[in-house]
């Protein structure tokens, strides 16, 4: 399943997003539903350094859910982003990875591969997060839902991140060029296209790869 709430996101214009959820709010007809809209709020006020609100939100959400898991499943997910963006990636990993074994298990895959980017991220060692990006490749691939295909831009970004830092600029190309290549399919998206390219970029001048690299910025 999709995320029904991500049309609602600009994470361009975080005011605009916040009075689209609250108007959201408004309109959802059951406790789960407006639990569910009081978690994206609450990352909201995370991606504006705003913790302590943030976690108000959520603890507001965990009072509602309930027994509806696509609530449950965006509490976990978004206190561990709240978590991580404090500094303590290790006490947001388990927030994630319930995150994640809830929503494969409801078939919320939209949600899972989003929890797997996450782990990838905030993953203790190198091991970890390279595992958790591919469990998130595998799910995208397997998904006609043009959204949760969306995924694999961020998580062959992931990978990449990770073997240019070791060094690996092969392997980084590699990852970033199919990272391109997702994005490319996203032309909504025109940010993640630019920041993709540049990606490839870097690796091809770490290379030595100088008039490669232009071409792809022009």
């Amino acid at each position: 399943m999709t995320d029904r709430l991500r049309a609602l996101w600009n994470f361009d214009d975080l005011d605009q997003s916040e009075q689209r959820l609250s108007d959201q709010l408004s309109r959802e007809t059951d406790d789960g539903g407006r639990a569910e809209v009081l978690t994206q709020l609450a990352r909201v006020e995370g991606l504006r350094g705003k913790f302590e609100r943030g976690e108000e939100l959520i603890w507001q959400a965990e009072a509602l859910a309930n027994d509806c898991v696509p609530a449950r499943i965006r509490i976990e997910l978004e206190l561990g982003r709240l978590v991580r963006s404090k500094g303590d990636a290790e006490s947001a990993m388990p927030h994630f990875e319930a995150a994640y074994n809830a929503a494969v298990d409801a078939g919320e895959l939209f949600m899972a591969v989003d929890a797997a980017h996450m782990c990838a991220i905030a993953g203790p060692d190198r091991g970890s997060r390279l595992g958790w990006a591919q469990r998130g490749i595998e799910i995208a691939n397997s998904s006609p839902d043009r959204n949760v295909s969306y995924w694999l831009g961020p998580l062959y970004n992931n990978l990449g991140v990770d073997h240019a830092e070791a060094g690996e600029h092969e392997a980084a190309l590699e990852d970033f060029q199919r990272a391109l290549e997702v994005r490319l399919r996203y032309p909504e998206n025109p940010q993640a296209i630019r920041w993709a390219r540049e990606s490839v970029a870097e690796q091809l001048r770490a290379l030595g790869r100088l008039d490669e690299a232009r071409a792809v910025l022009t």
